[in-house]
């Protein structure tokens, strides 16, 4: 595939609804990018797997993200019609209010809302510096009363919510804006590397795995560990990047631009160290550009298959992403197209010796 493809695939899983529990639409988008690449199927939480049709008695390279995106979902309808809001995943109030969020009904409708927000004209001084607690949200549907909402606009307890948000070429065409590159764009670089290596007949088997409810802690890498059955797990991630105001650009470990971001350990993962060295050195031999982490805060799926089955050597490699849950966040596309170079080395490097040795 082009890198216009690739570009493509992104902006549909981004542009995609997928709260936790909700990940259908996402999981629909990776069915059919590839259901020709190899089998497909599915644990009972909703994680998708793509067993290549390429598949040896070889090591099990499993390559994953996460469908999911921080979201919320409806908790309450007050009788004026506005719509209170439960997370999903993690937030600050600070970064919603007066953002538009889209909840997506029963019946497939999806609802446009308005985080309600105080003009200043009406805060006391006290209030002007608050840090608001997510009860403190409402939702503004339009709705005249809670019958409007439920009956017209067909909103129920418990419908899912996202951001809304568009796919944008930032100023500097380098740079991509939207929502959820945590964790779409972990996503499209699974799906990439299965399209680019489905002809791939090496010494492994090769699978793609769409994991759920990552951002409720990493529930669903618990039940694909099981499903999937993998020797090793190469965890694709939106992390956090360091490289703005506020932050030490000094000691940035995230830069926008500065390449794959390969992560030594967070507190939910040790990474097997045996794996980071042989992933940096695929890097370095292939001339791809890479940047190392060690973060004091956060986690990923690594979290959940690293201690999975008896288990499981992992390591996460991610598109460093400025601004991530929130409504916009922004990548850039070198950092996106690089991860994929090394992946698919980082696969094709291993064969039966070198993933014994991961753990020998």
């Amino acid at each position: 595939m082009s890198q216009q493809d690739s570009l493509d695939l992104l902006k549909e899983l981004c542009l995609a609804h997928g709260a936790p529990a909700h990940e259908g639409e996402v999981a629909e988008i990776f069915i059919r990018h590839l259901d020709k690449v190899g089998a497909i199927s599915k644990d009972k939480l909703g994680g998708v797997l793509c067993t290549s049709k390429k598949a040896t008695k070889g090591p099990r390279i499993l390559v994953t993200g996460h469908m999911d995106e921080v979201g919320f979902a409806v908790q309450n309808i007050t009788p004026d019609g506005f719509v209170q809001i439960v997370a999903l995943g993690g937030w600050w109030t600070h970064n919603l209010l007066s953002q538009r969020l889209i909840i997506k009904t029963k019946s497939g409708k999806k609802v446009m809302g308005i985080v309600a927000s105080i003009p200043p004209h009406f805060l006391k001084p006290a209030q002007r510096n608050e840090v608001l607690s997510m009860d403190a949200l409402f939702v503004d549907v339009g709705a005249k009363d809670r019958k409007t909402a439920e009956e017209t606009l067909g909103i129920s307890l418990g419908d899912p919510i996202v951001p809304d948000s568009s796919f944008e070429t930032f100023n500097d065409p380098n740079l991509l804006l939207c929502k959820a590159f945590d964790n779409r764009v972990g996503m499209a670089v699974t799906a990439q590397v299965m399209k680019n290596l489905a002809s791939y007949s090496g010494p492994v088997t090769l699978l793609g795995a769409g994991t759920t409810q990552e951002e409720l802690g990493l529930r669903g890498a618990r039940t694909m560990a099981v499903h999937a059955k993998p020797d090793v797990a190469l965890v694709l991630e939106g992390p956090p990047a360091d490289d703005t105001p506020g932050m030490s650009k000094a000691e940035s470990q995230g830069r926008l631009g500065g390449g794959a971001q390969i992560r030594v350990l967070d507190p939910s993962a040790m990474m097997n160290p045996r794996l980071v060295d042989h992933v940096i050195g695929v890097a370095k031999k292939e001339k791809i550009p890479y940047q190392v982490t060690v973060r004091k805060s956060g986690g990923t799926d690594a979290g959940s298959f690293h201690i999975a089955n008896e288990g499981i050597p992992s390591i996460v490699i991610g598109v460093p992403a400025r601004y991530i849950h929130t409504h916009n966040s922004v990548i850039h596309k070198e950092d996106y197209f690089n991860v994929i170079k090394l992946i698919e080395a980082v696969v094709k490097s291993f064969d039966e010796k070198s993933v014994a040795a991961l753990t020998e």
